[in-house]
C-alpha cells in the first residue's frame, strides 16, 4: 500500500515537480557566470530630397560580461542551491508523512475491526441480557424499570456497531489516489514490532528531519541574501563588446561592408537610489533573524515530538502488561462466576455482568494496542523517516 501510495499520491507529485523547478532556478544562477551572446543585425534604407535611396546594414555579435568582484552572483548562485535544496527537504517531508499517513490508516482499520468484533460480542450479551431480564420481570423478581435502562444500553451499544463500521468504510483510496475499495488486512493482534528502543536519542539523528533541514536552508538562504543585499552597496563592473560587419562608416558607405569590432567597459555605483539599498539589506538582515530562530524553534519541536512519541510508546507498553494482567483476573472472575451461577449460588446477571466488564477491558486492551503502534509511527516520523 505504502509503495502504490508513493507512486500514485498527487502530493508527492507536485513536490517533485517543485525540486524541478528548483534545479532549474540554480541552472540559470550558475549561467549567470557566462557571458551573454547576442546576434542584433540591423539595416535601414534612406533617401534625401528624392536622391538615391541609400542601404546601410549592421551585423554585430554582441557580448557581455558582468565581473563578480564584490560576489553579488556568487550568493544569488549560493542562495538558489540552498533553496534547491529546501525543495528536496519538502519532498522528503511529504513522502515521510505520506508514509506516516498510509499506516496510520491502515492500523486504524486493524483497531476498529477488533473493536467491532468486540462490541459485536458486547451487543450478543446484552441481548442475552434483555432476554433474561425480561424473564426474570414475568417472574415477579425484576421491575420495568430496570429492563427498560438494559434495553436502552443494548440499543446504545447496536448504534456503536453502526458507527464503527462506518468508520471502517474511510477507506485509504485518498491517500493512495485510486477509487474507494476493500483492503486486504491482517488483524491487529499478529502485528509486531521492534522492543529495542533505545531511551536517549542523539541531537544529530534530528538532522534527518527534512523540517529541521528545510529550517537550516532557509536561515542559509537568508544569509546569502543578506551578502546579497550587502554586494549592492559597491559598483557593479561590466564588460561588453561587439563585432561584426557594416557597410556604414559614418557618412561614408562602402560595399563590400568592413569588419568592425568595439570594446566597452562600465562601472555602476549606486548614488541617488542608496537609501532603497540601505533598506533593502535591513530588510534582508531582519529576514535572516527570523530564519535564524525559525530554525532553533525547529530543533526544539523536533525533539519534544521525539521524546512525546517515546513516552507514549513505553507507556502503552506499561499498560499492556498491566491490561493483560486485568484481563486474565477478569477471565478467572466470569469462570468462577459461571460456576457459582450452575451451583444455584449467583443469578445470570452477575455472569453477565462479569462478561460486560471482560470485554470492556478487551476494549481498552486495543485501543491502547493502537497507541503502541502510532507511537511507533510518530517516531519514524518524528526521526525524519525513512531515507529514498
Amino acid at each position: 500500500l505504502i509503495e502504490k501510495g508513493l507512486q500514485n499520491n498527487t502530493d508527492l507529485q507536485s513536490a517533485q515537480w517543485r525540486v524541478k523547478e528548483a534545479e532549474a532556478t540554480l541552472l540559470s544562477a550558475k549561467l549567470a557566470y557566462l557571458p551573454s551572446f547576442a546576434l542584433s543585425p540591423q539595416g535601414t534604407v534612406s533617401s534625401f530630397d528624392k536622391s538615391k535611396a541609400t542601404q546601410t546594414y549592421t551585423l554585430p555579435v554582441t557580448a557581455s560580461w558582468e565581473i563578480d568582484i564584490f560576489g553579488q552572483i556568487r550568493n544569488a548562485k549560493r542562495q538558489a542551491k540552498a533553496l534547491l535544496e529546501q525543495s528536496r527537504d519538502y519532498k522528503q517531508a511529504v513522502r515521510t508523512q505520506l508514509i506516516a499517513g498510509i499506516a496510520n490508516t491502515y492500523y486504524t482499520l486493524l483497531m476498529l475491526d477488533e473493536q467491532l468484533s468486540l462490541t459485536q460480542q458486547t451487543e450478543q450479551a446484552w441481548k442475552e441480557t434483555v432476554v433474561s431480564a425480561r424473564a426474570l420481570m414475568e417472574a415477579g423478581q425484576y421491575n420495568e424499570a430496570g429492563v427498560s435502562q438494559m434495553e436502552a444500553t443494548h440499543y446504545s451499544v447496536q448504534t456503536s456497531i453502526l458507527d464503527l463500521k462506518e468508520q471502517i468504510n474511510h477507506s485509504l483510496a485518498l491517500l493512495l489516489a485510486e477509487t474507494p475499495r476493500p483492503y486486504e488486512r491482517g488483524t491487529l493482534s499478529a502485528q509486531h514490532f521492534t522492543q529495542d528502543l533505545s531511551v536517549g536519542i542523539p541531537m544529530q539523528m534530528l538532522a534527518n528531519r527534512p523540517d529541521v533541514r528545510s529550517a537550516e536552508r532557509s536561515l542559509e538562504a537568508a544569509f546569502y541574501g543578506t551578502n546579497q543585499a550587502r554586494s549592492a552597496f559597491y559598483p557593479s563592473i561590466v564588460l561588453s563588446g561587439s563585432a561584426g560587419w557594416t557597410n556604414s562608416a559614418g557618412s561614408m558607405i562602402v560595399n563590400p561592408g568592413k569588419f568592425l569590432a568595439s570594446a566597452v567597459g562600465s562601472l555602476t555605483q549606486p548614488l541617488f537610489n542608496r537609501g532603497q539599498v540601505i533598506a533593502q539589506y535591513r530588510i534582508s538582515k531582519a529576514q535572516q533573524e527570523e530564519a535564524r530562530l525559525f530554525f532553533e524553534q525547529a530543533l526544539l519541536n523536533a525533539g519534544s515530538e521525539v521524546n512525546d512519541a517515546l513516552t507514549a510508546c513505553q507507556t502503552s507498553r506499561e499498560k499492556t502488561v498491566l491490561f493483560d494482567k486485568q484481563i486474565v483476573s477478569l477471565q478467572k472472575a466470569l469462570k468462577s462466576t459461571s460456576l457459582l451461577m450452575e451451583h444455584g449460588t449467583t443469578n445470570y446477571l452477575e455472569v453477565l455482568t462479569a462478561r460486560q466488564t471482560l470485554l470492556s477491558a478487551q476494549l481498552s486492551q486495543t485501543a491502547n494496542r493502537f497507541t503502541e503502534i502510532q507511537s511507533v509511527i510518530s517516531l519514524y516520523q518524528a526521526l525524519g523517516g525513512g531515507r529514498e
